[in-house]
Order: structure tokens, then C-alpha cells, then sequence
């Protein structure tokens, strides 16, 4: 792969590293997505940064190329990973060629390749960032190794080159520009072969004006000059992209950052033996190190600051070592130590303090410095007589019983269940390990396990507000509200305090005031309590004005308490924090309806339409306003938006009637027919499509087959007025059966005894039946129900008449055949059923209350056309 006999890395080496990487990782390929993994979702879709504002674009556009390819299967994302470990075993290799000789390299490359301090690295999906950030930071040494010519000159096309890659490994995480350090100890201590005597020496020399500095100097400093100045410019480029700002953590993120000195200090340096001995004895892994994992070291006394003593007495050995001496071998340790130190800097928190305390993901690349001292100490110790079988006997127990743990590690990150309580064997005093373990159980729903588990966390962590929340959380879930609510009081008493007259500042973790969301959303189930819950999202929004959330849960409590204005106020609040919710919008328009001002909501559905599409409530509501609008104009797109909502929800039979709907008023009679019966096939019983395709096929002249439509509205809604109302008339007037229609109106009666239209129908069945005295006792009756109804008072004036004029011939006023006896005429009409039933509130949440104007309107012609059909039948007998 490259030139010179020692630094070619062979075929038969680079699938003895790949296979073994993909022995050790292919269980791998069966985890989901655990723990940090879960932002994959996010990054693949929306987002350029992540956990903790965090810039890594090339890492995000990898896990676009996976979610391009195959959207969310798990397994691509893992063997995407392996791919990379691969590779990076593969360069480290060629790296390790530079220093140790061809079997030390190997062993080197190998003990990398199974080391299961990287299973977070590998298995866990978002580690990808420390594999890609690698094989750049590893290619830029490479190609800076080759900045010096034959000759001792600058080559600076493998400067340019370096500069690149480097660049390259910072967008996809930070700790990639740490390789520059790395270069700029090699060409210093190894490119140059200066030791620090002699520095120190030059230094001198030049400082006494004895001699300037030699040429060999000029050029390694021009040489680190141009890669410092390219250093700084993509610090600079990178904080501008992030606007400066630092990500905020917790003291349960790492409680010694919050620590006053000296326990912030010793803390801090105690956790540099805990990692090297990770790294040494990878035998207790945790996902999590963060809260009690590791108590503070709060004095001097403490018997772990031997530990702190002696790692600095070995690392300072090495060092003093390495930089005194020009041979070989102190130019391996040198830069074994470099790939150690350099890249854990930035997560050491010894400079500035970081989201964790400890984390294994971050050693992938120290562990590399880590896998060329044992090496370097396995050639050592092999190259004596009588330990060279002993060292590969051990080199060989310890590649094997660490590519066994690394196998068996990965089936921890299966799932988050396994994952979180395997860390718990490790460690019970960590109160985010209980808390997530009740979180997986709890997407399992299984909420009386996860209970037990939150509960815990609290006893570990009595301080932990998001503790007390899940279990405020779970308790809600299994219905007890009281206990729900004790959590949330204990949560809310944690939280800082405002203090009435005194300012002060103080940080609040975000997640952390949805404790005040959370508690108002329980107790406003309690219509006396809304004016507390007020309250509750008020004090989130004056301990932070740009909390979004608690504007739009107050918007919807204000909806609630028919406070409009103020409800469309917090919505128009919240919109200025984030024009680019499509929910916000909808919810504006909601209020806009409630408000009466159809035509702002309409355009407030469009701004959520615009935003998102496919959002299923926006196109189910704002194609029902334009459709209730009355407009002709507006069902076009009405149609549009109901047929994407019927994708998008296939199952849901309200999307299907609307659409029926919208073909009735239409006139396009098959195509409701269609919609209709499509509704009705996914919601047996569905009131309000089995009335109005009833209705369909009385107004198509269909009347036959309108009555078993009718009788199976009956079967489900026997209480159903307008269907006995609609079968009544079709059994009256077009078959003839005044048994049935009679049946149909006496029920009606027997449920609501002032049903005007069901008594006056009755009085027709009367007329029909020839037994006018109980004809003329039924509208009298009925006219004492209605007496401003003008057609009943005619039609009883009518029956009078008749009767009269039959007594006068001498006419029996009551037919002898009674029920069974056939019109010899059409005298009376039974007053018709109103024309169309929308659907009602009983059948979806998402329907709008009050008329609108085109129902009005639709009503005012139903009674148009009634009086209509009266005037005909007053004619009819008139002629009689």
C-alpha cells in the first residue's frame, strides 16, 4: 500500500484484521437503535447537529446515505460501522508500520481490532463519529508523515493534503483536530529527531545570541506554523457555525464540574486512571458513567488519589523517558504517548467541563497509543530467549479473552432493556441507569415494573427532578392521579425557587420545566383547577419566555376556558419563537374557528399545509370549512385535501363520508354511493353514513333500496328520529304499507312525545287509514304542540272539511277497512325529512361546532320545498 518494506501492509494482513472485526462484530448487526441511537432518527431526516450542539455534518450525512438506502433497518446502520472499524484497524496498521517493526505492528492492529473498550464506538450507531473522525485523523498523519522530501525539504502537497483531511475528521467530530498536536510531535521528536535537551539547548543558544536558529529548526517551524494557523481557522469557522454558544449540562451530567475546588480538581485528575484502567481491565463496561457512578473525591485524604499519584508517576516516566532519548524506542513511546494524551484532552475535563464523566466511546482513539506500548512491550519481552513462547502464549490468551468480551458486550446494546440493566450490574448508584431501564419497560407498557425502577432512581437520587417526574409520568398512566400528582409537587419543589422583589440567574435544564407542563395537564382534567393550571404554565413561561411548549399547552387551556383572545395570543406567542410549526399554525386556526372567523382559519390550515403536507388534522378540518362554506368553488380542493387525508389515514371512515358528502352536493351520485358504502365497510353502525346514503337513494328515486340502508341505521341507532322519520314516508307514500309507517311514527312518539314532525306524520297515516276523527284529534293535538306552524293549521282545516262534506252526504267518517284500505286518492303528504344529516359530534372530535351558513341555508330550502309539497296537496284537495 505504501513504499519502503516495513510499511507495506499486506493482503493476508488486511483480512486477518477484517475478518476478525467481523468475527467479533457481526452480533452486532441484530441490535436496534439504544440509548444515543435514537437521535438517528432525527439526524437521518432533519438534522446537521446533534447531542449537545455538536457540528459533525459528515457524520450526519452518513447516516443520511443509510436512511437513502434503507431508511431505518438497524442492521445497515451497525454494518455500516463494522465496515469502518475495519478500515480504521486497517490504517492503524500502516501507522503502527512507521514505529514498531512487522509482528508488533500486527499484534498492535490486532489488539485494536478486538478490544471491547470500542463496543460503544462500533455497536452503538453514534459512535460512528469517533470511527470516521479516525480514519481522517489517521489518513492526515499518514500524509503528513510524507511532508519531507529525500533531501530534508518541505513537500507541501502533503501538507495541503493534511490540512484537508484534517478538516475532513473535525466535521465529523470534534477531537479530529487534535491530529495536529499528533503531527506536530512527530515531525518534532521523530521527522527531526530532536529530543527535549536538545530544544532546550537551541532555545538557549538562541536566547544568548550566540547562534540564530539552524535551518532544520526554521523549517519544522514554518512547517508548524502553517498547520497551527490552519488549526485556528477551522476553531474559528466551527465556533461561528455553533454561534459561540456552549452546550449546557447538569450537575447530573457531571456533578465534579459544579464541585468547588479542590474536589472539582481531584475528581477530575482521578478520572485519568479510572479510563486507563478501562483500558487495561475492560472487563466492567457501562453505557453510562454520569451522576453517582464515580463519588467526588472530596478530600486529600482520600485513598483514591494514590491512584491519581501513581498514574502521573508512570505516565511522567514514560514521558521523561521518551523525550530524553533519540532511539527507536523512545520515538515509539513518544508517539504512542501522543496518541494517548493529545486526542483525550478535549473530553479529560481538566480545560473546560463536558456533558459526561466518563465515556468509553471517547477512548477509541487513545486506545490506539494504548495497543502500540503493548506491543512495544511484547517485543521487548518476546525478544528474550526464555519469554518468547510465554509472551505470545499471553498475547494470544489476552487477544482471545478480549475478542470473547467484545462478542459478548455487543449483545448488552440489543436493546435498551439489556443494555441499561447490564450497566446495572456494574453500577446501582447511578440514578439515570434506573430511570432508563423504567423507560424501556415503560415503551413496553409495561408501567408497574417501570414504576419500581423510577422509584429507585429516586432513592438513589433523591435531588433528581427527572426522577420524580417519570414517576409523576407512570403514575398517570396507571390512573392514579393523586400519586401522580404528589410526584410532580415533590419534582416542582426541586426546582429553583422564584424569590418575589430579587433577581438572580440560574440554570434550568429544558426537559427539566415540563414539570410545570406536566402537573397543569394533569390537574386540568379537574374543571375547577383550570385557573391553577394557569398558573402552572404561566410560572414555566416566566422562568423561561422562549419555552414554546407552555404556550401552546396554555393556548389549549384557554380554548378550553373559551378565553379566545387570550388562547390566540400565547398561540401568536409561540409562532414567533418558531414560524416553522406546522401544529402551531393549526392550532391558531382552531381558535380562529372557535372565534367565528372561518376565513382567518382557512388561512391559518394553509400555513400548516404548507409546512407539512400531509398534515392529517389541517386537511381534514380545512376541507371541512371550505366544504360547509356553502362555496361551490372551494370543493375542488376540498376533494383534494380529503382524498390525501383518506392516504394518509386509510382506516378512518370520517374521511370517506366527507368525501360522499362532497359528491352529494355535487350531484354525483355514484361516486357517494361509493364513499359511503367505503365508510360504512370500515365502521359498522356509522349513523351518519348509513342516513345520508338512505337519503341518496330516496332523492335518486331508489326508494326500494333505500329501506334496507334504513333498517340497518335502526338496527344500530333504533333511537335514530330522521331514519323512522325517512322510512316512514317510503313506506307510506311509495309502498303503500301504512302499517309500517304508522310503526315507524308511533316510535318515534314513544321517545320524544313532541316530535312535531313524527305526530303530524301520524296524522297523515290517519288521513290515509280514512278514519278522519282520529285524524282531525291528531292535528289538533299537533297544532297544540306547534301553533305557529301554518300547514298543520290548514291541513286540520282541510280534514274539517272533508268531514263535513262527507256528513252532509251522508258518508260514514270512518273507513270500514280501515289500515288495509288502499287511497282512493292522494289527499295528504306527510312532511319529508330534512334532506341530509352532517356528521355529528358523536362521530369524530374533529368536527366544528354551531351551523354554518350553508346549513342555514339548506335548512331554509327544506322548508321551502315542505311548504311546497303543502301547497300541492291543498290544491289536490281543493279539486277534491
Amino acid at each position: 500500500l505504501i513504499e519502503g518494506p516495513m510499511a507495506v501492509v499486506s493482503w493476508k494482513e488486511i483480512l486477518l484484521l477484517t475478518g476478525l472485526v467481523v468475527g467479533c462484530y457481526w452480533n452486532s448487526l441484530s441490535c436496534g437503535f439504544v440509548f444515543d441511537d435514537v437521535s438517528v432518527n432525527d439526524i437521518s431526516l432533519n438534522l446537521s447537529t446533534y447531542l449537545h450542539k455538536s457540528y459533525r455534518p459528515l457524520t450526519v450525512f452518513t447516516f443520511r446515505l443509510n436512511y437513502l438506502f434503507s431508511e431505518l433497518s438497524a442492521a445497515s446502520y451497525h454494518l455500516f460501522n463494522v465496515v469502518l472499524h475495519g478500515i480504521v484497524c486497517v490504517l492503524f496498521l500502516r501507522v503502527c508500520r512507521l514505529f514498531l517493526d512487522k509482528t508488533s505492528s500486527l499484534v498492535a492492529a490486532l489488539l485494536f481490532a478486538v478490544h471491547p473498550i470500542h463496543t460503544e464506538a462500533v455497536t452503538g450507531v453514534v459512535g460512528r463519529a469517533e470511527l470516521l473522525s479516525s480514519i481522517f485523523l489517521l489518513a492526515a498523519f499518514l500524509a503528513y508523515t510524507k511532508s519531507t522530501g529525500a533531501d530534508h525539504s518541505i513537500v507541501w502537497s502533503p501538507i495541503a493534503l493534511t490540512v484537508v483531511l484534517v478538516a475532513a475528521a473535525t466535521l465529523c467530530k470534534e477531537q479530529g483536530i487534535t491530529v495536529v498536536g499528533i503531527c506536530c510531535v512527530y515531525e518534532v521528536f521523530v521527522a527531526q529527531g530532536f529530543t527535549f535537551p536538545m530544544l532546550l539547548d537551541t532555545l538557549r543558544q538562541v536566547l544568548q545570541g550566540k547562534d540564530g536558529f539552524p535551518y532544520a529548526v526554521l523549517q519544522t517551524l514554518l512547517k508548524l506554523i502553517v498547520l497551527v494557523i490552519s488549526t485556528l481557522l477551522l476553531v474559528i469557522i466551527r465556533v461561528q457555525v455553533i454561534q459561540s454558544q456552549l452546550p449546557v449540562f447538569t450537575r447530573f451530567d457531571n456533578p465534579a464540574a459544579v464541585s468547588p475546588t479542590p474536589t472539582r480538581q481531584l475528581t477530575f485528575n482521578y478520572l485519568l486512571p479510572v479510563n486507563a484502567w478501562l483500558l487495561l481491565n475492560p472487563s466492567e463496561l457501562c453505557c453510562d458513567w454520569t451522576m453517582g457512578t464515580i463519588p467526588l473525591v472530596e478530600s486529600l485524604l482520600d485513598l483514591r488519589n494514590l491512584a491519581t499519584l501513581t498514574f502521573y508517576s508512570f505516565l511522567g516516566f514514560l514521558a521523561y523517558h521518551s523525550l530524553r532519548y533519540k532511539h527507536s524506542s523512545a520515538k515509539t513511546v513518544v508517539m504512542a504517548l501522543s496518541f494517548i494524551v493529545l486526542p483525550f484532552i478535549p473530553a479529560s475535563n481538566l480545560f473546560f467541563p463536558v456533558g459526561f464523566v466518563v465515556a468509553e466511546r471517547v477512548l477509541y482513539v487513545p486506545s490506539m497509543g494504548f495497543c502500540v506500548l503493548v506491543a512495544h512491550g511484547f517485543k521487548f519481552v518476546s525478544h528474550k530467549g526464555h519469554m518468547k513462547k510465554m509472551s505470545w502464549l499471553m498475547i494470544g490468551i489476552l487477544l482471545t479473552t478480549h475478542a470473547v468480551k467484545t462478542f459478548n458486550r455487543n449483545w448488552d446494546w440489543e436493546s435498551e432493556y439489556t443494555l441499561f440493566t447490564s450497566a446495572l450490574k456494574v453500577n446501582k448508584n447511578n440514578a439515570k441507569l434506573w430511570n432508563n431501564v423504567g423507560h424501556a419497560l415503560e415503551n413496553q407498557n409495561n408501567y408497574a415494573r417501570a414504576l419500581r425502577y423510577f422509584l429507585q432512581a429516586t432513592r438513589v437520587q433523591p435531588d433528581d427532578i427527572g426522577a420524580h417526574m417519570n414517576v409523576g409520568r407512570t403514575y398517570k398512566n396507571l390512573n392514579k392521579s393523586k400519586e401522580a400528582e404528589d410526584a410532580y409537587l415533590v419534582a416542582k419543589s426541586l426546582m429553583p425557587q422564584i424569590i418575589p422583589g430579587k433577581k438572580y440567574a440560574t440554570r434550568v435544564a429544558p426537559n427539566h420545566l415540563n414539570v410545570y407542563i406536566n402537573l397543569a395537564n394533569l390537574i386540568r382534567a379537574n374543571e375547577s383547577r383550570l385557573e391553577e393550571a394557569d398558573q402552572l404554565y404561566r410560572q414555566a413561561i416566566s422562568m423561561r419566555p422562549d419555552f414554546k411548549q407552555a404556550y401552546i399547552s396554555r393556548g389549549e387551556l384557554l380554548l378550553k376556558m373559551n378565553k379566545l383572545t387570550e388562547a390566540r395570543d400565547a398561540y401568536l406567542r409561540a409562532l414567533e419563537l418558531d414560524r416553522t410549526n406546522a401544529d402551531l399554525w393549526y392550532n391558531l386556526a382552531i381558535v380562529n374557528i372557535e372565534m367565528k372567523d372561518p376565513s382567518e382559519a382557512l388561512k391559518n390550515f394553509n400555513h400548516a399545509l404548507e409546512l407539512n403536507p400531509r398534515h392529517k388534522l389541517a386537511l381534514f378540518n380545512s376541507a371541512l370549512l371550505m366544504q360547509e362554506s356553502g362555496e361551490p368553488k372551494f370543493w375542488p380542493e376540498a376533494n383534494r385535501r380529503f382524498l390525501t387525508y383518506v392516504e394518509e389515514e386509510p382506516e378512518d371512515a370520517n374521511g370517506y363520508f366527507n368525501l360522499g358528502m362532497l359528491a352529494m352536493d355535487a350531484n354525483e351520485n355514484a361516486a357517494a354511493e361509493r364513499w359511503m358504502r367505503k365508510a360504512i365497510s370500515l365502521q359498522a353502525g356509522f349513523r351518519s353514513a348509513l342516513f345520508n346514503l338512505a337519503l341518496l337513494f330516496s332523492q335518486s328515486k331508489r326508494e326500494v333500496d333505500a329501506l334496507p340502508v334504513l333498517d340497518e341505521l335502526l338496527r344500530h341507532h333504533p333511537e335514530h328520529i330522521k331514519g323512522l322519520i325517512l322510512k316512514g314516508d317510503i313506506l307510506m307514500n311509495h309502498k303503500k304499507d301504512t302499517r309500517g309507517a304508522k310503526t315507524c311514527f308511533e316510535r318515534i312518539l314513544r321517545m320524544d312525545p313532541t316530535n312535531v314532525q313524527g305526530k303530524h306524520n301520524l296524522c297523515v297515516v290517519y288521513f290515509e287509514e280514512r278514519d278522519l276523527p282520529r285524524a282531525e284529534q291528531c292535528l289538533e293535538e299537533t297544532l297544540a304542540l306547534a301553533p305557529n306552524e301554518e300547514y298543520v293549521r290548514r291541513h286540520l282545516s282541510i280534514v274539517r272539511s272533508k268531514m263535513a262534506a262527507m256528513s252532509a252526504a251522508g258518508q260514514p267518517l270512518t273507513s270500514a277497512e280501515g289500515a288495509t284500505a288502499a287511497a282512493e286518492e292522494e289527499d295528504l303528504e306527510g312532511v319529508a325529512v330534512d334532506q341530509s344529516e352532517s356528521l355529528d359530534s358523536s362521530q369524530s372530535d374533529k368536527q366544528t361546532k354551531g351551523k354554518s351558513t350553508k346549513e342555514i341555508k339548506d335548512i331554509e330550502k327544506k322548508r321551502a320545498a315542505a311548504l311546497k309539497r303543502l301547497e300541492e296537496i291543498e290544491r289536490i284537495l281543493s279539486g277534491d
